[in-house]
């Protein structure tokens, strides 16, 4: 009997190569206003020569350049030391979020950090770091957004996502560079663990798995976030949740509001039926969420019904996601679930990782 007619799993939706990875696995990506493609490399035990970088011709090559990238140590305010994301603002300046956390390490003041890098000269024009009691030793920088018409230079919006203490948001103030934590510890920061959530990925429960065999829950909180495009609400979700949720952008920049008061203003916004880390709008109203358990993006309308927006079975653990000038949604393919700490001390992942992009027709959030 043969078996070419047997049935499988049809792809939805248009996805283009956009460029190869065949060295250190790749989490973000942005893109500029004028097409410029940037990438990181976080230090999770890859070879990482560089961990920010461009593509330019074919190649990715180190940004701005390489003596940024080659840090003196994991506290080393000046240099880059292990980058998660890195995001476009409004203005067309490229913000690198520096964990200061290379393998997920415990951070040191001076190591977690918000560069701006100015595009038009591809130098550093600025420069946050982060107090001991916004950037805990504990903390993950996961993920930025930015409304550039709140403050005198603007705002930033950071999650959290520590799998060992607490998570929240972190805003910032980019004119004064002053931080602070909120949602410190809300429940809707927290990830969900068996029972209450079940993650299965290639068939296989997506969990910290050791080689003899234990298991452990994956516990990333607070991890993808995304601004309306009106700059009224930011929404977020953790990577090891099925929910997301939402607060008024308003209560998370007034600091007369205590913490109890800016909780009250929390929303559960639902089941997203995924799991996955990357969230991101465009400019027609629409939120775009990665589903790392069935290879796809979805996104939510304006008026509260959800579409596919791609699934293909090569889109293995959609990470970041990019809304482009150019119509596209660009997302990274990265295997994260293969690496070993989730497979029992075997790293399952088979390079070439994957940069794609698929047309949405919108454009980015700009709020300026």
């Amino acid at each position: 009997m043969s078996g070419d007619r047997i049935a499988t799993d049809e792809p939805l939706g248009e996805l283009e190569v956009v460029h190869l990875f065949d060295g250190a696995m790749p989490t973000g990506v942005s893109v500029s206003h004028t097409g410029r493609v940037f990438v990181c490399y976080p230090k999770w035990g890859d070879d990482v020569g560089f961990t920010v970088g461009e593509i330019r011709d074919g190649e990715v090559v180190a940004f701005p350049d390489q003596q940024l990238n080659d840090n003196r140590s994991d506290a080393d305010p000046e240099r880059l030391v292990s980058v998660q994301s890195v995001v476009v603002d409004p203005a067309d300046r490229l913000w690198i979020l520096d964990t200061g956390s290379p393998v997920f390490q415990p951070t040191e003041h001076g190591g977690p950090k918000l560069v701006c890098v100015d595009l038009a000269s591809d130098q550093v024009v600025q420069t946050i770091l982060f107090p001991t009691d916004v950037a805990l030793p504990t903390t993950y920088l996961n993920d930025v957004r930015f409304d550039l018409r709140r403050g005198a230079a603007g705002t930033a919006f950071i999650t959290d996502s520590s799998d060992q203490g607490p998570n929240g948001i972190i805003v910032v103030d980019l004119a004064t560079g002053e931080s602070w934590r909120r949602l410190h510890e809300h429940p809707s920061t927290k990830a969900q663990t068996p029972p209450d959530l079940r993650m299965v990925v290639e068939g296989q429960d997506f969990c910290e798995r050791s080689p003899d065999g234990t298991t452990a829950p994956v516990r990333m909180g607070a991890d993808g976030v995304a601004i309306a495009a009106d700059g009224s609400r930011l929404y977020y979700c953790c990577l090891a949740s099925r929910r997301w949720w939402s607060v008024p952008v308003d209560a998370l920049v007034d600091r007369d509001l205590d913490d109890d008061a800016v909780a009250a203003t929390v929303t559960d916004e639902g089941d997203k039926g995924s799991v996955g880390d990357g969230m991101e709008t465009d400019d027609a109203g629409r939120l775009y969420v990665t589903d790392g358990e069935h290879d796809a993006v979805h996104r939510r309308l304006p008026d509260g019904t959800w579409q596919t927006v791609v699934h293909d079975p090569r889109l293995l653990w959609p990470d970041t996601m990019s809304v482009a000038a150019d119509g596209h949604l660009y997302v990274t393919a990265n295997q994260l679930y293969r690496q070993e700490k989730y497979r029992g001390g075997e790293d399952q992942r088979r390079k070439p990782y994957v940069l794609f992009r698929t047309p949405i027709d919108a454009g980015p959030v700009r709020l300026r």
